[in-house]
């Protein structure tokens, strides 16, 4: 029965995709699967000092334009996010270098964690690796343990796309267990959580189911011991039980499982979920395990139901790509999945 409801609600949502316009009206056409390449090349050249027609904010603008580049994030923005992250990045080193406060280098850590996620997306990990090693330095400057803990998560998270687990497990749980945030408020103890899942997702890829599991059910504790709210949302995209499922979906994939991912799937509900970027996420791991299961029309629908949530996501990620081109040279096409094909930019 539950399944069914899952089914039905994938259904709903492409049905509203399918007669969704991509762009808001009036707006110029984007050829949004060219946006992550976009953004890619605009914070390389951030990263590496040609930033010579960006306008950089003055400082006491920069708390306001880390927000709506966040906000950016969050909803998916990438076209916005083009043009507000080079210029954090380009600003927070102009003005990090006239200064010793530790607020421009927080904010100049925090602009380098957010290019780290992206890049992280978007599968670009040679920046990734320059713009995590930055996030973490100017964390350690700024001296803020939640900062030196998230640039350790990403480092984390990096570490196990190269196959690293080993490494990557190390540098996670080292950074939960360190006294810093064993010793903080709320706030310290939803970091720990999601280096832990960090750590539960890297012993899934390295074949430990058994561990991977320990680890994700010790985060669930944490959640509910914090009583079910959603903290973190600017780290990690949220910290409570409802995103400990969402990871353990992503989780169960990674480990081969995609019964056990649809099952845990199930148990979240997408509007409960703190972010459209985090309903995404939702989205394509559900694509994800069906196309694991070769249940394609399925999978089809949960393409659509991420694209409607987030298009410029959607089109941008080489892994919504690939997966869209394995179906198109493992099955049947229809003029739905032709018509996604063309929008992510995958071969037809």
């Amino acid at each position: 029965m539950r399944r069914r409801q899952l089914l039905a609600n994938l259904a709903v949502t492409a049905a509203a995709a399918a007669g969704a316009p991509i762009l808001p009206s009036g707006s110029p056409p984007v050829n949004e699967a060219a946006l992550g390449e976009l953004l890619i090349g605009r914070i390389r050249d951030a990263m590496l000092g040609l930033h010579h027609n960006i306008t950089v904010p003055s400082a006491t603008a920069l708390r306001t334009e880390m927000s709506r580049a966040l906000t950016d994030f969050h909803t998916c923005h990438y076209a916005n996010l083009a043009v507000r992250l080079p210029r954090l990045i380009a600003a927070g080193h102009t003005h990090a270098a006239g200064s010793h406060s530790t607020e421009h280098g927080a904010l100049l850590a925090q602009s380098y964690l957010l290019a780290t996620r992206i890049l992280i997306k978007l599968d670009e990990q040679q920046l990734g690796w320059m713009a995590a090693d930055r996030a973490r330095q100017s964390a350690e400057a700024a001296d803020d343990p939640l900062l030196i803990a998230e640039a350790a998560r990403q480092l984390a998270v990096l570490a196990r796309k190269a196959n690293w687990h080993d490494q990557a497990l190390s540098i996670a749980l080292a950074a939960a267990d360190h006294p810093d945030l064993r010793g903080g408020g709320p706030d310290h103890a939803a970091e720990r959580g999601l280096l832990i899942q960090s750590a539960a997702y890297t012993a899934a890829r390295a074949g430990d189911t058994a561990g991977m599991r320990q680890l994700t059910n010790e985060a669930a504790t944490i959640a509910k011991n914090l009583g079910g709210t959603t903290l973190l949302r600017d780290h990690g995209g949220g910290f409570s039980p409802t995103t400990v499922q969402l990871h353990r979906i992503s989780a169960e994939n990674s480990a081969g499982d995609p019964s056990t991912a649809l099952a845990a799937a199930r148990a979240v509900a997408p509007h409960h979920l703190p972010s459209i970027e985090r309903r995404a996420r939702y989205y394509t791991d559900i694509a994800t395990a069906l196309g694991r299961w070769g249940r394609r029309d399925e999978c089809i629908r949960a393409l659509l139901a991420a694209e409607h949530h987030a298009p410029e996501e959607t089109h941008a990620r080489p892994a919504v790509k690939t997966l869209v081109s394995g179906l198109l040279v493992s099955g049947k096409t229809t003029t739905e999945l032709r018509g996604l094909a063309a929008r992510v930019g995958a071969l037809i």
